[in-house]
């Protein structure tokens, strides 16, 4: 109804018309419904990140060689990531311009149920549980005696995003030079959260294909961040990302990520004897109990995180 006073929504696919009027439905749903939810805010045409979604309907997407056929755009050359078989059903694309000038086109696909089931773990194996415990420093530490060593990517850019950014500062605004040091800058972050995201997916496919049930803590890392004044490093090794994956990864593979409540003693509490140890400071990086027990400490909190998880699986 709008495409009388506004002529040029003609030029874009309706079904992504369609998408964006659902999008902004939801928007106010939650604002009714979540107390987390905000009031719903314009896009700005300035912002770095845009993005647009559109279903199949006739064939009008699909795949052709190394190119895709998108509505009101025609054949788009591609780089494609993974391989698809033919009976898997394409049911929307969504189409991504991030800072730095690429694009992606993220495609959707309904995947048989009896494909999906054969991804599950055997039911006659024994369930093999693992808890993880959040280590500034290292990501995590496993209660099988492993420790993550994260990179810190971001540390490791840091000097160089400096540089960009001075050099941006110094470029006039919406002046033509500005916008390509911009482009510069996000190069940098896209780098550096690509780095990421490619160790998070491959420490998280491990882990969930070598076990079935894992425990966490439930930590509030925003809160983390604001509190502790951790804020570079808590957000550089994403913990909370790292979570996510955890989680829809062990569910392809029938198992389940297990959060563990937050205020649970995990680091006081001694996994040998079960006694807490009340005057435990965050200085004490190990953990003795008077019933002779002496190991690190957070290898000492993921076994409490471990033991936790199976008596929450039980009950």
């Amino acid at each position: 109804m709008y495409k009388k006073d506004y002529p040029w929504l003609k030029e874009v696919d309706s079904l992504a018309l369609c998408n964006a009027q659902l999008d902004l439905e939801e928007a106010f749903r939650n604002h009714r419904t979540r107390r987390d939810s905000g009031y719903p805010k314009y896009k700005s045409k300035h912002h770095s990140r845009q993005s647009y979604t559109t279903n199949v309907v006739n064939g009008n997407i699909r795949i052709e060689g190394k190119k895709i056929r998108l509505p009101k755009i025609g054949s788009v050359r591609i780089r494609a990531h993974r391989d698809t078989l033919e009976i898997w059903k394409l049911k929307a694309v969504t189409v991504t311009k991030e800072a730095s000038g690429k694009y992606y086109a993220s495609l959707l696909y309904e995947i048989p149920e009896s494909e999906n089931q054969a991804k599950g773990k055997s039911k006659e194996t024994e369930t093999k549980y693992l808890g993880i415990d959040y280590a500034m420093d290292g990501l995590a530490v496993m209660s099988d005696g492993r420790r993550t060593e994260y990179p810190g990517y971001f540390r490791q850019a840091e000097e160089k995003l400096a540089r960009e950014q001075r050099k941006l500062s110094h470029c006039e605004r919406g002046s033509r030079n500005y916008e390509k040091q911009k482009r510069r800058v996000a190069v940098v972050h896209e780098k550096v959260k690509n780095q990421r995201k490619d160790f998070l997916h491959k420490l998280s496919r491990e882990l969930a294909d070598e076990y079935d049930i894992i425990g966490v803590e439930d930590i509030d890392m925003k809160a983390m961040s604001r509190c502790l004044r951790f804020g570079k490093s808590v957000a550089d090794n994403g913990y909370g990302m790292f979570r996510r994956f955890l989680a829809y990864k062990l569910g392809e593979n029938g198992g389940e990520l297990i959060k563990v409540d937050r205020f649970f003693p995990s680091s006081k509490i001694c996994s040998k004897c079960g006694r807490v140890k009340e005057d435990l400071t965050l200085s004490d990086r190990v953990y003795r109990c008077s019933c002779g027990n002496c190991m690190d400490r957070d290898v000492n909190a993921a076994i409490n995180i471990r033991m936790e998880t199976m008596r929450l699986k039980v009950s």
